[in-house]
């Protein structure tokens, strides 16, 4: 994608009054033939239809062991820089750590591990890299929310994402039941583009990784997006939810005493890499949006 094309915004958020629902511009599925794909026909077709898949039981074992014992040591902020950790507003737990896959080597390793990322290869229909990768932790009792919310619509806005050409992994290392704050999915919203209101402050990242409430999606667009239905993201610990850039998707708080955690990898298109913010403001920080690491996995 040229620079130009990059710049052009065909997406707008944040600009107008009144908040606007509007159709997808881009495919949700980008590689045009599916011989060799490594998922099949009927994941594919329910990605594309939904939005979502959930993949059971990839990592088992020793290998999940190994992932839960590295998750654990990133945890105790072992190797972490801090200024990558975001906590909780009203406590000094931990709520994510960004650019995991650079600070913790096993971790690391799971975002080039090839049954990710030749399923993201294949959806994006290009070679990907890492845009953003973070541990998610919502510990029993006091995890909080996450709004409903688009991460493209961010991505788009504050980081310069032109197209809807990148996902989600969310790698579950723990099981998500549906008592502990589990992803919630709107059933087939990525078809929809949502344009919020509210013009960005600066450095809002500074308190959306907290608590967003700009570029959230207004109860109406909401309501009417949600008409096919909310799916949770149930799965055992090991299983793999990948979700696209732009279906709406948030968690209620973890009021059980069971946590949930999860490590998460944003792969982008490497023809669709970030350009300017279209908010006009400076970029996110490196290690919330990747513009120094630009590699394939």
């Amino acid at each position: 994608m040229s620079q130009a094309a990059a710049n052009i915004d065909l997406y707008p958020s944040r600009i107008e009054p009144e908040p606007r629902i509007t159709p997808r511009q881009d495919p949700v599925v980008w590689s045009e033939s599916r011989a060799g794909a490594p998922i099949s026909e009927t994941e594919i077709a329910h990605y594309e239809e939904n939005g979502y898949l959930i993949l059971p039981d990839v990592f088992v074992g020793a290998e999940l062991d190994n992932l839960i014992a590295a998750a654990d040591v990133a945890l105790a902020r072992h190797g972490i820089d801090d200024t990558t950790v975001i906590e909780e507003p009203e406590s000094r737990a931990v709520r994510s750590i960004f650019e995991i896959h650079r600070q913790n080597e096993h971790l690391g390793a799971v975002a080039r591990d090839p049954r990710l990322a030749n399923v993201a290869r294949f959806l994006l229909g290009d070679e990907a890299y890492i845009h953003q990768s973070r541990l998610n932790y919502k510990p029993g009792f006091e995890g909080k929310d996450f709004w409903w919310h688009s991460d493209f619509e961010t991505w788009h806005i504050e980081d310069g994402m032109p197209r809807m050409r990148a996902l989600s992994m969310s790698v579950m290392l723990t099981d998500n039941l549906v008592c502990n704050g589990p992803l919630l999915l709107v059933n087939g919203s990525h078809k929809h583009y949502v344009a919020c209101v509210g013009e960005t402050p600066r450095e809002h990242y500074k308190a959306s990784l907290k608590k967003q409430e700009y570029g959230v999606p207004d109860h109406d667009s909401i309501r009417k997006l949600s008409e096919r239905g909310i799916r949770a993201a149930l799965a055992r610990a090991g299983s793999v939810v990948i979700f696209d850039c732009n279906i709406l998707h948030g968690s209620g708080s973890n009021i059980s005493p069971y946590p949930r955690s999860n490590v998460f990898f944003v792969y982008n298109a490497m023809s669709n890499r970030c350009a300017e913010p279209f908010s006009g403001q400076p970029p996110r920080p490196q290690h919330i949006a990747n513009r120094a690491h630009i590699e394939p996995v």
